[in-house]
């Protein structure tokens, strides 16, 4: 899926302007609109993760691959969402033209103030992480490194359908995160960086609408696991540090504090690192406890057994309607 970020990437730098305006006398001032936040159905969810890992490997160029983007795209356009196909051919590690597809919906476009939410939906096709070493080069079923996340947003595009928050709302389901040069190959972990999350790389350089910008982004990664913990990721809180905070915060006020945990986590070469380079401050909501033995990633990551037997609806709960009740909230 990615690796541990080891070097400052100078792309995603970006500016970001203020302006102050004349405060209402109290007298004036208008209390914000209460809103009710829809219930986040994580049995749909998990049905979402299931529909994913029924059409086989989601490896690009393959069968499997385009008929789950038809699923995707009909999907989302069930919802109500205008959908977008964003065609990104990319050039993968060894040199394999990978015929990308971004799967970008948006409810409400006309509204000018808007949140991105985000993550990838290809699955890898090496489990070159898994204790045996004769399923290195075997492709992995992605139930939580891709289909989670996938299956929350599609889950939440369900409730705007139902009810829509104040804000426009862009869903972007990114390929070929995870078609990274495989760790039984021995090169360098410095020189695999941009080998990584190739979908978003692309959109970040060519947007599918000129100029687009949202107010801020999340991304959801491994976001289904048993047991999960998210700490607040290193780039993330460099490039979004008070939508970092707005998260956790809801989370440990709507009662998920034991997933959200306020403690700092290591910095990812994931999707939002190209998020934040095209000027939208991103959130990266993974998995990974740089603290714990291993590789620091999600038990069973990039091995055969990121499959549904690991996936814990509580969790899909817990960050679905954190989620939601940030954006409806806006």
């Amino acid at each position: 899926m990615k690796m541990l970020a080891i070097i400052f990437l100078s792309a995603v730098l970006y500016a970001c302007g203020t302006h102050s305006a004349k405060p209402e006398p109290d007298s004036q001032k208008k209390e914000k609109p209460t809103v009710s936040v829809p219930t986040f159905n994580e049995d749909s969810a998990y049905c979402y993760i299931q529909r994913q890992i029924d059409f086989g490997y989601r490896i690009p160029n393959t069968e499997a691959h385009a008929k789950t983007a038809q699923y995707l795209e009909s999907e989302l356009k069930r919802h109500g969402a205008n959908v977008i196909i964003q065609d990104a051919p990319v050039k993968a590690y060894n040199g394999t033209l990978l015929n990308g597809k971004n799967i970008i919906a948006s409810f409400d476009p006309d509204k000018k103030e808007r949140i991105l939410l985000f993550a990838h939906w290809d699955s890898r096709p090496y489990a070159d992480e898994d204790p045996n070493s004769a399923n290195h080069r075997k492709p992995i079923d992605g139930a939580n490194d891709g289909g989670s996340g996938v299956g929350v947003l599609l889950e939440i595009a369900r409730q705007i359908n139902i009810a829509k928050p104040r804000i426009g709302i862009d869903i972007v389901l990114f390929d070929a995160e995870d078609y990274g040069r495989p760790s039984f190959l021995k090169t360098p972990e410095s020189d695999n960086s941009e080998t990584w999350a190739l979908g978003s790389q692309y959109w970040a350089k060519h947007p599918h609408k000129p100029g687009y910008k949202a107010k801020y982004g999340i991304l959801l990664d491994m976001v289904g696991g048993k047991n999960a913990t998210f700490a607040k990721e290193l780039f993330s809180l460099r490039f979004a540090p008070s939508i970092v905070n707005k998260i956790w915060d809801t989370a440990k006020r709507i009662g998920y504090g034991q997933y959200f945990i306020n403690t700092k986590g290591g910095g990812i070469t994931d999707d939002h690192l190209f998020v934040n380079a095209a000027g939208i401050p991103s959130v990266d909501i993974i998995d990974f406890q740089p603290d714990s033995d291993g590789n620091g990633f999600y038990e069973h990551w990039h091995t055969v057994n990121d499959t549904m037997e690991n996936i814990d609806r509580n969790t899909l709960k817990a960050v679905g309607q954190t989620v939601m009740t940030v954006i409806y909230n806006e």
